[in-house]
């Protein structure tokens, strides 16, 4: 199984990345370090990276403007192949239009048990509060600091005569724990059949008069009706002796499937069976699968067989 390719964006000594990067060589881990990335070209995480073989970028931001660092940033997240990108101490606030290209796809760590003490000095609001915990979270990351979904938390017990620094050591200890293990844990979560087979029914029951039902033991996707429906999407799963989770939608003929296939092997395949009457595989079982390019799929498909009533209304929703 090919392993998603992460980027890490850090600023300073690089200790969590580190963490990260050994993980990463550990067996079965399923995801891989192929890039760390700095603001400072100066951090002491890239010297690191540097001798672990990984390659490194770095570009100051002095004297730029937010958006204009941000695109000789992105330039080298996507020129590494990146599915994910993670955020190891990068002390930058990103815009939203840098953040919605990542959406769902770059992760951070957090030291308090958010939703509690966002932003700064998480330790001594903690200590200030009598809590009897402080900790750490890993979250997505969204436009709004530190208040993307929760995908992981370790509370760290706060001890008779703590200060902030002997706290947040300890919390180091668990972040270096956590964040590895729900980066895995999520990256992994797309190549769960349950996962990939609720995500394509969510996609497709949001499309008019869909409904969903099994043929020939494959999850599928209906449009017209209980009595005259016609199938526009199925999710093969291994089916027929194929070694891929794909979904399965309607092409134009076989040279449009030949073109795809041609110009997209590790994405499309002629399934075996379905591909004699025009359908072609769409692998799902792969790192940063694009969903709304798996939406644009869906949709296209819909239109091949939903009833004329179905299409001129989506086309007039459209044209509004």
């Amino acid at each position: 199984m090919a392993k998603a390719k992460v980027a890490v964006m850090l600023s300073g000594t690089g200790t969590t990345m580190t963490s990260l990067l050994y993980a990463s060589r550990l067996p079965d881990c399923p995801y891989e370090i192929v890039l760390v990335a700095s603001n400072i070209p100066e951090a002491k995480g890239l010297i690191v990276a540097e001798a672990e073989g990984v390659p490194t970028f770095a570009h100051s931001h002095k004297g730029m403007s937010r958006e204009a660092h941000e695109a000789i940033m992105q330039a080298a997240l996507l020129d590494s192949g990146a599915d994910y990108v993670a955020l190891c101490g990068y002390m930058r606030i990103l815009t939203a239009d840098f953040v919605s290209h990542w959406a769902g796809r770059m992760l951070n760590t957090h030291p308090s048990l958010l939703p509690k003490y966002t932003g700064l000095h998480t330790h001594q609001r903690a200590i200030d509060a009598g809590d009897s915990h402080g900790g750490c979270t890993v979250h997505l990351v969204t436009a709004d600091l530190d208040e993307g979904p929760v995908l992981g938390q370790v509370p760290v017990a706060i001890m008779p005569g703590d200060t902030a620094e002997t706290l947040s050591q300890r919390v180091l200890y668990a972040e270096y724990q956590l964040y590895s293990r729900a980066l895995a844990d999520y990256v992994t979560r797309e190549m769960d059949p349950d996962w990939l087979i609720a995500k394509v029914g969510e996609l497709a029951l949001a499309l008019p008069e869909t409904d969903g039902r099994t043929s020939h033991g494959a999850p599928g996707w209906r449009v017209g009706g209980e009595k005259s429906g016609k199938f526009f999407a199925y999710v093969s799963m291994r089916h027929h002796g194929e070694d891929a989770i794909a979904l399965l939608v309607k092409t134009s003929g076989p040279d449009e499937m030949s073109a795809l296939i041609e110009e997209e092997p590790d994405s499309y395949y002629r399934p075996a069976y379905y591909g004699a009457s025009g359908w072609i595989a769409l692998r799902l079982d792969r790192p940063g699968v694009d969903w709304d390019h798996v939406a644009q799929w869906l949709s296209r498909s819909w239109r091949a067989v939903a009833p004329r009533r179905l299409t001129k209304m989506m086309d007039a929703i459209d044209a509004f």
